[in-house]
């Protein structure tokens, strides 16, 4: 799963132009000592989740510290370092070096999968006969009433001409199914694009803000973030979303959207969150920091970071498995007929 996701460059420039406001502070020596202070300062002045998650970086700074002067050899080192961010339970804060990346996966594997790529492969759903357009693989399932589309990736672009296709290739059935579990994210475009066809009118469906200071509470005014409705293009049935804990990042985002859509109905687990812009750092010896940085939240302004709750908790039964069936997906079905 890739989770170094492509942001809306609107976005980008947005929380740069705003961060550039704030006050450049010192740099620090290229040492152990001088490289983790450096690390520790971003997180505190711009990490945007410290307040949130209830996190007491400074105990942590503490914690840390002691370990620094007696880490030998880069591994270590970058290891200890990476333990620290691990502290901030972010599927978005990552460090990069050369050798290695950090990363911090319970977010997903505390939960369970609640999916099977051979099960949606087999005869009953998508089989070895499916379409593929972009990177949307669709067919009719349950005697050809329903349409099913299984997408990987919202790093994956697509065009009206493929969802066009799509659209017109499911129009004698009665509902469709996005399957985007396991969906780790990508394009926040692709996100705000595919949801565009599921809307009569352009909705407000959350809202962002930005840093605005080193405070871990100085942010701006929330700035609505809108899903528009596709001038040509639009999906009048009902649609069923099926999520789990990987449904992450601008997945997360789709999600949400689509929990303000008249037609979209959530079902499955709860995603496993990823509301933030992320944008990187680098400290002095080359390594990057990517971390949470402008917090997103639903139309009610709560906050997407820990997962979206589905409309309709269904998980993946081992007895319906092991006889061929996705409970998720035959939920789904009900709902629809």
């Amino acid at each position: 799963m890739k989770l170094k996701t492509k942001y809306s460059l609107s976005f980008v420039l947005l929380a740069l132009l705003l961060s550039s406001c704030m006050n450049e502070t010192a740099v620090e020596p290229n040492t152990h000592r001088g490289n983790f202070e450096s690390l520790w300062k971003i997180i505190d002045t711009r990490y945007c989740f410290l307040d949130y998650k209830n996190v007491n970086w400074d105990s942590i700074h503490t914690v840390y510290s002691a370990k620094v002067d007696t880490v030998k050899g880069e591994l270590r080192f970058f290891d200890m370092m990476g333990s620290m961010l691990a502290e901030l339970k972010d599927g978005h804060v990552n460090l990069y070096s050369d050798f290695n990346e950090s990363r911090y996966w319970k977010w997903f594997t505390d939960y369970p999968d609640n999916f099977s790529l051979s099960l949606i492969k087999s005869d009953r759903y998508l089989g070895e006969d499916y379409l593929i357009a972009a990177g949307f693989k669709y067919k009719r399932i349950a005697n050809g009433r329903i349409g099913y589309i299984y997408y990987e990736s919202f790093a994956d672009g697509f065009s009206d001409n493929n969802i066009a296709y799509i659209m017109n290739y499911f129009s004698g059935c009665t509902g469709l199914i996005i399957d985007v579990r396991n969906n780790g994210g990508g394009s926040l475009d692709c996100s705000k694009q595919l949801a565009s066809y599921f809307f009569q009118q352009e909705t407000v469906t959350g809202y962002i803000r930005h840093k605005t200071g080193y405070g871990h509470s100085d942010f701006s005014s929330p700035v609505a973030m809108k899903t528009p409705a596709h001038k040509t293009i639009q999906w009048q049935r009902p649609v069923v979303i099926l999520t789990n804990r990987m449904s992450y990042s601008a997945t997360n985002d789709f999600v949400n959207r689509m929990k303000q859509s008249p037609l979209g109905i959530i079902v499955g687990d709860k995603t496993g969150g990823g509301g933030a812009l992320p944008l990187s750092s680098e400290i002095p010896n080359g390594w990057m920091v990517r971390f949470s940085s402008s917090p997103m939240y639903d139309a009610n302004m709560q906050s997407t970071e820990s997962g979206i709750d589905p409309d309709y908790p269904v998980s993946l039964r081992v007895n319906d498995e092991a006889n061929g069936y996705d409970t998720i997906i035959e939920r789904a079905i009900t709902l629809i007929k």
